[in-house]
């Protein structure tokens, strides 16, 4: 079963009237059974900003919209994370030839602070000889 076909099985779940939209009421109950509490207030709000049409009413295609950008969402929380592990030695905002070989070699990688500094120039865009989060982000995006 590939990804859109998950997501329209849990939305028909969801969908408990069967109109092929989510009301707030439909939403709050979903949030509840996953642990998250939701008031009908919130879920109005929420309902109100993610629908695409502008009733209040969540589609298919609004549902997916917010699973995938809070998939998204995590991935860069999940970068930023590992991000800091490498650049939190220098605490720069942005991982060095030394940050790098220092988190390296924890890792149990021997290498010099000039195998760094090429592994660096690889992904480093603006030229400055360091990696700040976009090129990061940029570079795991690549692999």
């Amino acid at each position: 079963m590939d990804k859109q076909q998950q997501y329209k099985r849990v939305f028909t779940h969801l969908d408990q009237n069967g109109d092929g939209k989510l009301s707030p009421l439909e939403l709050q109950v979903c949030m509840g059974k996953i642990g998250e509490e939701l008031s009908l207030e919130e879920a109005e709000m929420v309902a109100e900003l993610m629908a695409s049409e502008g009733n209040g009413l969540l589609s298919f295609d609004d549902l997916v919209k917010v699973v995938e950008s809070a998939n998204e969402d995590e991935k860069v929380n999940d970068l930023k994370m590992a991000f800091k592990m490498y650049e939190e030695v220098e605490g720069c905002g942005c991982i060095t030839p030394k940050s790098l070989r220092r988190m390296l070699s924890r890792l149990g990688e021997s290498r010099t602070v000039e195998e760094c500094e090429l592994m660096i120039a690889k992904f480093d865009l603006d030229g400055n000889g360091v990696v700040d989060f976009d090129e990061f982000h940029h570079m795991m995006a690549c692999s």
